[in-house]
């Protein structure tokens, strides 16, 4: 059996990925990943996945340069999400929120508000062009 048949994927053919840093093990992310999206990340040890709003595969960085180079792939136990560990690239600390900010999770709930936790580490209008 092809490793891939093992992943369940959903009615539109995606699995749900986390991005987990390597080092840290902050919760950077979560995405979406079709079959050739999950072949190509593990081929190249970077992240690969698929954008559901342009309908294409989507190579982490291609436009704002934060790479995410994976050391691991890992598959929970009913076999339908994937966590990946990757160490971000393309600013110190890595950016990996297209909000210019470490990690997308930065809103925590507090008091029934959400409180943005996170500082913004660069100007989203200076990464994308």
């Amino acid at each position: 059996m092809n490793w891939l048949d093992e992943v369940k994927w959903d009615e539109q053919g995606l699995v749900p990925v986390i991005a987990q840093e390597h080092g840290s093990k902050d919760v950077l992310m979560f995405a979406w990943m079709n079959r050739e999206a999950l072949a190509r990340t593990a081929e190249l040890r970077r992240a690969v996945y698929y954008s559901r709003s342009r309908g294409k595969l989507w190579f982490k960085g291609e436009e704002s340069g934060h790479v995410q180079i994976v050391h691991d792939i890992r598959l929970d136990c009913d076999n339908d999400v994937v966590l990946l560990e990757v160490t971000q690239t393309g600013h110190e600390p890595g950016i990996a929120c297209h909000t210019g900010r470490h990690s997308c999770f930065f809103k925590r709930h507090d008091n029934d508000t959400w409180l943005t936790v996170e500082p913004v580490l660069k100007d989203p209008a200076s990464i994308y062009k």
